[in-house]
């Protein structure tokens, strides 16, 4: 074929059907069998409980806001697959016993399918960085494959919802910065921006990070007195070259359509509440003020006064909640500093059925996967920090990207430092997305490691092996996430790191940083 000749229609569709076949993929790591295995774990037991109530319209307040629960409970509607049960918990915050024949079908299906669609999300977003469609295939592994992303999105929880809507701010980001001459694209995205962001926003706090997004995005919408866009380090320029047209229409749309969204959830929210039982804190009030119960009692909503009190009762509820204490027994909290090693796990559930074997639930890292993570974290800090130090270093390409992303990491890291109240590694999972992008564009932007020059078909060969290891990873690890048979000696051979305290039932505690203290002291 001569180099004039047109594409074949193979090639044309190539990222498209990469696409697709990312996404099956990902059905089944994630999707697949979710109902599995049949008994609730981890944080279920408080949201299907808060479920039944959107359900059965019983008035009730949560640390959280409402979206994600709203959803479980909109699961639950749409399958029914629990008729005549669904009013077993709405006298409770906390749901033990399950009745017989119960089926999460319904309660995990938003949590599961959000967390299925994060994948396509993905894809997209490293199509975007890297203009390589098999790259941005096998780098989508990172999530795809992933043992403790997989484990904690099959559950009727709230993160995979709230990740969610955070991958695709990133997306709406890249599709801002690309449509941002184009007359109708434009708008649309920056009116999505803000619905996604109201939608993140109102489904668990710490997605407010992504707000840092905004000020990035008007920094991008620039131009130079003569109209052409500047291509210098964006975070140096005048006054004047702000595109002040296109940052005002990013402004009003994205500000309407957050506000839109987030206080229109919010008044669902509160519209449905309308039945208080006596049964659940403060006699089915919560701590609300006298007005507030006012209302409650005459089926009426002020949604500025009850949206105040929502936040008060988070104060109230924060303050029971205990701090870290790695010398308790049962401790599931980790220091944040330790979340980039994957530490610490977290058993879920556990059961031995006959004697002679367990299953689990257990929320532990693919080391694959996160290891590449801290590895590209720390190549960028190094590139960024090198560039500065070192004299004479050629300017970084990807520079700007570098510094935005590694920048969104400090910040997450830095604000969930100040936090006093225990904390997961499931906490880590924003971040980690950050390290995943911040691993493509070092991947970019390396030309040698050491001896080697790194040209682009050895990148091409290195990305095909780290797609290889982290799928390889993943088996290795699956039944751990899969509730899959595993004896003891099994389970050992994946204790590959202290730091994560791995522990089968009968496996001592090997931790290296504490020990429980013995009884008494």
């Amino acid at each position: 074929m001569s180099p004039a000749s047109p594409s074949p229609h193979w090639l044309k569709s190539q990222p498209v059907l990469l696409g697709a076949l990312l996404t099956v993929f990902a059905f089944f790591s994630f999707f697949w069998s979710y109902t599995n295995p049949p008994y609730l774990y981890w944080d279920e037991n408080y949201h299907i409980a808060s479920a039944q109530k959107y359900l059965n319209g019983t008035f009730f307040m949560e640390p959280h806001p409402p979206l994600a629960k709203m959803l479980i409970a909109a699961g639950e509607a749409i399958f029914d697959a629990n008729p005549g049960m669904d009013d077993e918990f709405i006298g409770t915050d906390y749901a033990k016993e399950l009745p017989g024949g119960f089926s999460f079908q319904g309660y995990r299906f938003f949590p599961v399918l959000l967390g299925w669609l994060i994948a396509p999300l993905l894809y997209l977003i490293f199509l975007l960085i890297t203009r390589k469609p098999i790259w941005a295939f096998l780098l989508s592994f990172l999530y795809v494959f992933d043992n403790a992303l997989i484990t904690h999105s099959r559950a009727a929880m709230l993160d995979s919802i709230m990740l969610f809507f955070c991958v695709a701010l990133i997306a709406l980001y890249f599709l801002i910065l690309h449509y941002k001459d184009h007359k109708n694209g434009f708008p649309l995205c920056s009116l999505l921006f803000g619905i996604i962001f109201g939608c993140a926003m109102a489904t668990k706090a710490l997605a407010l990070i992504m707000v840092l997004l905004v000020p990035v995005i008007i920094l991008h919408l620039r131009k130079t007195e003569n109209g052409k866009r500047k291509t210098e380090n964006i975070f140096h320029f005048p006054l004047s070259t702000f595109h002040f047209e296109r940052i005002s229409q990013f402004f009003v749309l994205s500000v309407a359509g957050f506000l839109i969204t987030y206080v229109g959830i919010w008044q669902l929210h509160f519209s449905m509440g309308k039945t208080v039982i006596d049964s659940l804190p403060d006699n089915g009030y919560y701590q609300a003020s006298e007005e507030y119960k006012a209302l409650v009692d005459a089926g009426q909503v002020d949604t500025q006064l009850m949206m105040r009190e929502s936040m008060l009762f988070l104060t109230h509820y924060s303050r029971g909640v205990p701090e870290l204490n790695l010398c308790k027994d049962d401790e599931n909290g980790s220091p944040f500093y330790f979340w980039p090693l994957g530490s610490r796990s977290i058993n879920y559930r556990w059961e031995t059925p006959d004697g002679s074997y367990y299953q689990y639930i257990t929320l532990v890292a693919n080391p694959v996967v996160w290891g590449a993570a801290l590895l590209g974290l720390f190549l960028a800090f190094a590139l960024l920090v090198g560039s500065w130090i070192i004299p004479g270093t050629k300017p970084l390409q990807y520079k700007n990207e570098l510094l935005i992303w590694a920048g969104m990491w400090t910040a997450y890291m830095v604000a969930v430092s100040q936090i006093d109240r225990v904390m997961y590694l499931y906490h880590y999972f924003i971040p980690l997305i950050f390290s995943f992008i911040l691993l493509c564009y070092v991947i970019l932007e390396l030309k040698q490691l050491g001896q080697i020059q790194l040209t682009q078909n050895k990148k091409n060969w290195l990305v095909l092996l780290l797609g290889l290891l982290i799928f390889a990873s993943f088996q290795f690890y699956r039944p751990l996430t899969y509730y899959e048979p595993i004896d003891d000696a099994s389970f050992q051979k994946r204790m590959i790191l202290p730091i994560w305290d791995l522990r089968c039932v009968n496996c001592e505690r090997e931790s290296k940083f504490a020990l429980p203290l013995e009884k008494g002291q």
